[in-house]
């Protein structure tokens, strides 16, 4: 029972974008749980660091953006 009341709670959806560093496609997990987000993920492919922002509504993304961040 408490496995999905958390489950039901942190509302995890794959987000599929281009990498602003190697221009590879990849994915992200966002949790929509949270309307507003800016947190930094590295790059699954190459490893470099991605400032993203997004934000959610009704438990869907209204807005993503990933930047890249200098090294």
């Amino acid at each position: 029972m408490l496995i999905a009341i958390l489950l039901e709670h942190f509302k995890m959806v794959e987000k599929f974008f281009i990498c602003p560093h190697c221009w590879q496609n990849i994915s992200m997990l966002i949790d929509t749980s949270v309307e507003k987000q800016l947190y930094i993920e590295d790059c699954e492919n190459c490893c470099n660091p991605i400032e993203i922002e997004c934000e959610v509504k009704s438990n869907e993304i209204t807005y993503f953006n990933p930047q890249p961040i200098g090294q």
